[in-house]
């Protein structure tokens, strides 16, 4: 994936006052920084404060701006492509060259402030495919405009972030999805409607596990020459400044804590949105987890990490456990359940219902050999991202909106930092905090790199 622009420092020699962006004047860096505040959280916002336009007709081509648009960020763009792509913003200049050359008449930029406030009257929504780290700032500084937004998973890097996303989208009535596109898939759907038509009867206990182990080592001492292609400041965006090493890009800065959030945030936000979805979750009321010593920079290589949700909607607690770095529920070998992969299991007090992204299966098999499956109530899905495009157009609903897709990644976000305090989590959904372990709220509300915090 390659890493679209993230914040732009103040600048060791001081800010100037005035800049002038595309023939006028704007705001001066001293008067945004001390305006833009958001749960706490530590970053800044420009540009016009206004809600989105009124819906348009379903034949108008949206102008679209693509922040980050190398790997994945490239394949988003791309299915974005029957629109106007009028502006693209990447920090690797090398990785986002074939999207630069797919759509020659797009600006190019490295800066997504300077692209929004040069493009704020050309733009009408943004697909924001950066690491964790900068998710938050174009995504809020874009929505604060009124420009609708698309942004990867996990929808950002700490809690406090998320909320401002989902608060913010909401505020101004906004279009979102976040990339979570397996839940357009047909699998998804069949399962939902098995779970919610009473299939494997209540479902009070689910296991959810992936193989995928990131993290190990230490900060490398060596510090190479940044290549030429990159912007190592802006990719660095809030995160604390180190040298460039060319072990945290393309791909790997999903080890380390200051860019990304490790196993978990790069799968549960894929498999956890199964349950939320099937089951109707939101919000945890604890959440534990365990794992091999926290290292200070590097992500878990394997987790275990049990969340308790609360009754809702008539439907029971429900206790769920995630699994990484090749950890799998001893119920697997205890039920005879199929070891599968990567996988989801509902247990239910008439049965059990295993899953993953394509195929699903309901046990024991023989109690099911004649089941007859409830009738289709779930459309299919018309794409992840054509839905996204239909609802900047219509203000139709998406379905993973940030409402929906941004609690459940607080809920993803929420593990790491129980592992990383060594504690159990009392969660307060409304005070944004656990209740009596005040060393978590560095990891709900991170700080940011000096210059670039309020």
């Amino acid at each position: 994936m390659s890493f679209g622009c993230a914040l732009v420092s103040v600048g060791r020699k001081g800010a100037r006052q005035v800049e002038r962006i595309g023939g006028r004047q704007t705001l001066s860096r001293r008067k945004l920084l001390g305006g833009a505040a958001a749960v706490g959280v530590g970053f800044w916002v420009v540009g016009r404060s206004v809600a989105a336009e009124p819906p348009r007709s379903p034949n108008e081509k949206l102008s679209i701006a693509g922040i980050g648009v190398g790997g994945q960020g490239a394949w988003n763009i791309g299915n974005c492509a029957g629109e106007n792509i009028v502006a693209l913003c990447d920090v690797d200049d090398r990785r986002a060259g074939k999207t630069f050359e797919k759509f020659p008449k797009a600006k190019r930029y490295r800066d997504f402030r300077k692209m929004l406030e040069e493009m704020a009257n050309q733009i009408d929504a943004v697909v924001v495919a950066t690491p964790d780290h900068t998710h938050a700032p174009p995504a809020v500084m874009a929505m604060k405009m009124g420009k609708h937004c698309y942004c990867e998973k996990p929808l950002a890097h700490c809690v406090a972030e998320v909320r401002t996303m989902i608060e913010v989208a909401k505020e101004k009535k906004l279009a979102t999805q976040m990339g979570t596109q397996i839940h357009a898939g047909t699998n998804y759907r069949r399962v939902v409607e098995l779970v919610q038509s009473g299939a494997i009867g209540q479902v009070e206990e689910v296991h959810v596990w992936h193989p995928v182990a990131y993290g190990g080592g230490d900060r490398p001492r060596e510090t190479p020459p940044v290549p030429p292609e990159l912007d190592w400041d802006l990719w660095l965006g809030p995160a604390p400044y180190r040298p460039y090493h060319p072990c945290y890009l393309p791909g790997s800065w999903r080890s380390w804590w200051d860019f990304g959030s490790g196993g978990l945030g790069d799968f549960g936000c894929h498999y956890m949105d199964l349950p939320f979805w099937a089951l109707k979750l939101r919000h945890p009321t604890t959440v534990e987890a365990e794992g091999p010593p926290v290292h200070p920079e590097r992500t878990s290589p394997g987790l275990i990490v049990r969340y308790e949700f609360p009754a809702r909607d008539g439907l029971p607690p429900v206790r769920l456990t995630w699994y990484d770095g090749g950890k799998q529920p001893p119920l697997l070998k205890e039920k005879d359940v199929p070891a599968w992969n990567a996988a989801v299991l509902f247990v239910g007090s008439k049965g059990m219902l295993i899953a993953d992204y394509s195929r699903h299966q309901l046990l024991p098999e023989k109690q099911y050999a004649d089941f007859k499956r409830p009738a289709p109530t779930i459309p299919d899905s018309i794409g992840h991202h054509a839905e996204w495009l239909r609802a900047c157009r219509t203000g139709e609903p998406t379905t993973c909106n940030f409402d929906y897709s941004g609690t459940l990644t607080e809920a993803v976000l929420l593990g790491n930092v129980s592992y990383r305090v060594g504690k159990k989590l009392y969660w307060d959904p409304v005070g944004l905090k656990a209740v009596g372990c005040p060393e978590a709220d560095v990891y709900i509300r991170k700080p940011y790199r000096q210059g670039w915090t309020l």
